[in-house]
This record gives C-alpha cells, structure tokens and sequence, in this order.
C-alpha cells in the first residue's frame, strides 16, 4: 500500500509555515483524539497517522529531508518497527502545548499529565514540598517612595499545625502507605496505544492516606495564622516595582524550603506632586503682581525648597521645567525633571485704595497688552462669521 503524503495527511501545503503546520494538526487531533473517541480504533489509527506527519514536518531537518526523499527519507528516524509515540515522538512538548488545555495539562492530572509514563512528570508529593511563592499589593506615600522607609505588614499564613507538627495525623498515628497507588501517588493504565498516567484518586498524588486526622487541623497538616513581617522600602521605588524577600512565602511542607513573598508597590496620589516615571509635575501658584511684573517664587522639589524666577508678563498655565529635579529610580541611570505649571492668583479682600489702582491700571491698559484675550476675540469673530456663512 502507498505510503500517505504527510502535507495531505494534515490537510496542509508544502509551503506551509510552522505556525500552519501546527495549527493543521491541532484540527486534527482534537477530532481524532482517543479521549474524545473511545475504543474507536479507526479514529486511534487516523490520530497516529496524523502525530506521525506532525512529527516529520515540524522538524526542520526531518521535512528537509522527507521533502528532497519522501517517506525514505525519514524511516531512519523512526527505526526498523516505523514511527512508534514511546520512542519517537520528540516533539512531546507541542503537543502539551497544543493539547493540553483541552486533556487537563494544565495539571489537573489529564492525559497529557504524563504522557507514555514520561514528559513532565511531577515531584514526589510524599517527600518534602516547597512553600507557594505570594505577592503582596502595598499602597505608599510618595515620601515614601522618593526617600525609602521600614513598614509593618502582616500576612495570613499557612504554618505548620502546632498539634500534629504538620504531619496531619493525630498525635500517636502516623500516615500510612497507600494501597491503591503502592505509595507512588499516580496509577498508570493502558489508553489504546499509550499510556495514562494519572493522579491516585485514594490519596489525592500523595502516596499516603491518614487513617486518624489531626483534630486541630483535620488532617490538612496546616492552619491560618497571622504573621508579621518589616519591609524595608529602598529609594526610588516606583508604582508596578515588585520587592522580593526571599523565605519569606509560605512555608515548604515536611521540611521543604519556603517560597519568596513579592511586594508590589502602589503608591497614593499626592497633594503637591503628580509622577510620570521620573519626572514630577505640579502646580505653583503665582501672585498676580509677579506674573505681570515679574519675580520669584518658591516651588517644592526632593532635596528642598528652590527658588523658580518668573518672567514679567507670565501667564496662567505657562510650565516651566527644572532639570534633574525630578525623580531617580531605582535600577534607572540619570533623575527625571521638575515641571512647574503657573496659576496665576488674582487678589482677593481688597481695599479701596487696590480697587482704585488696579481700576487706573485698567483705564491706561491697550489691547496690545493683553494679547490672550485679543487672540480669542478673533476666534470668537471667526466662529460667528462661520456660522452666518452657514445661514444658521
């Protein structure tokens, strides 16, 4: 019988790029998965055939080779007995990456759990365990930020039961080895022509089964407890920046090392200050006399109190940059800049000696000094020309 064409086995060009070649045999061995058909030995066969041209074809060197010699081209690589999954299918790791959404590789203890008792298999669960990493969202004032500072937080934690010492078992049992599984924590069987191995549904992947729980804990080895710890916040922290403190996660079981706990920083919104990665912005406000004459003003940064001139005629809203008055961030080269924006003040309370010299003021005054409300009187006159334009 002729050999099959692998491209016309996966339903897919000769030109086809890798991502269509992969994406050709996940069609088709979600349709013909033996999961999805049981002792359906048609559909077991198509599934091999379709694995077979998958593994030639998503090997650069093998679809080389079978493209310039076809089939002869490639039995070499699967031995005198031909393409067999046990031995041959080196591409195992697209397959869970393919397949395993669907068949629990996302280690619910599926098929692709442990593929033909190989892949990736996990830990003991019997010996001792590392503790789970945990993550912390913290909210800090910006001082905080900029010039570091010592926090008390307090987590809640899985710890050791203090009654059965993490063990689970009452005080004068012990666990014991399960019989379902032999202790191994898996059972393996038979599915077609591979494999399954798959979580013991006694003991849970653990290998053993408690016989008297613990009453404290009710045989989970563990309890909830608050535990306090001091972070130290450095300089130059940043929203979204994620502090590790190693050891500091939940503690391993029977003896396995904790996980690290990861700080993310958040920090509040300001009074003065607004952040833009390392520059600063605010808002200053400005004695009308100044703006219009000219001066000086205090403005805040990081290291103190400087002091920013003020041109003579500055109007509202005019920003003013402060070079390396901004931020440094750690793990960043260089500091960011200040950004001052102007609000210019108008004098309130006042007495009838200021009414009548700011009224002078305004009987000498010209359009030409003020040039913002001339420029919005022609735009005014444009919009209105436009709407009679318009008939409206």
């Amino acid at each position: 019988m002729a050999e099959k064409d692998y491209y016309e086995t996966l339903g897919t060009s000769r030109t086809a790029t890798e991502e269509e070649v992969k994406k050709a045999y996940r069609k088709q061995a979600m349709q013909y998965h033996p999961d999805r058909n049981p002792n359906d030995k048609v559909a077991e066969a198509r599934f091999k055939e379709v694995s077979e041209a998958y593994e030639v074809l998503s090997d650069p060197e093998k679809r080389q080779r079978y493209d310039r010699y076809g089939h002869e081209g490639v039995k070499s690589s699967f031995g005198p007995g031909g393409f067999e999954f046990n031995r041959d299918f080196t591409h195992f790791n697209d397959v869970q990456d393919i397949l395993g959404n669907l068949f629990g590789g996302g280690g619910g203890g599926g098929i692709f759990d442990d593929f033909l008792g190989g892949g990736r298999r996990r830990g003991s669960r019997t010996g001792p365990q590392p503790g789970s990493d945990l993550q912390f969202e913290m909210e800090i004032d910006l001082e905080e930020a900029i010039f570091g500072s010592k926090r008390d937080i307090t987590l809640p934690m899985a710890e050791d039961c203090t009654r059965c010492h993490g063990s689970g078992a009452e005080p004068g049992t012990k666990s014991e080895t399960c019989r379902h599984c032999g202790g191994q924590g898996a059972v393996v069987s038979a599915s077609g022509f591979f494999q399954v191995r798959q979580t013991c549904p006694s003991c849970g992947g653990a290998g053993q089964v408690i016989a008297s729980p613990c009453r404290e804990c009710r045989g989970a080895g563990r309890r909830k407890a608050d535990r306090t710890l001091s972070i130290h916040i450095p300089r130059g922290v940043f929203t979204g920046a994620r502090l590790r403190v190693p050891g500091k996660g939940e503690p391993g079981l029977r003896g396995g090392p904790s996980g690290d706990l990861y700080v993310v920083m958040h920090i509040k919104n300001h009074d003065i200050f607004q952040c833009d990665d390392d520059d600063l912005f605010c808002e200053a406000p400005v004695p009308f006399d100044v703006a219009a004459l000219g001066g000086e003003v205090e403005v805040p940064t990081p290291d103190g109190v400087a002091q920013l001139k003020i041109d003579a005629g500055t109007p509202s809203g005019k920003v003013f940059r402060l070079k390396g008055k901004g931020l440094t961030l750690s793990g960043h080269s260089g500091r960011g800049d200040l950004m001052v924006r102007v609000a210019v003040q108008v004098p309130v309370n006042l007495g009838a000696a200021q009414k009548k010299a700011i009224k002078d003021l305004k009987d000498q005054s010209t359009a030409a000094q003020y040039p913002g409300s001339t420029e919005f009187r022609k735009k005014m006159d444009s919009f209105y020309r436009r709407k009679r334009d318009l008939g409206a």
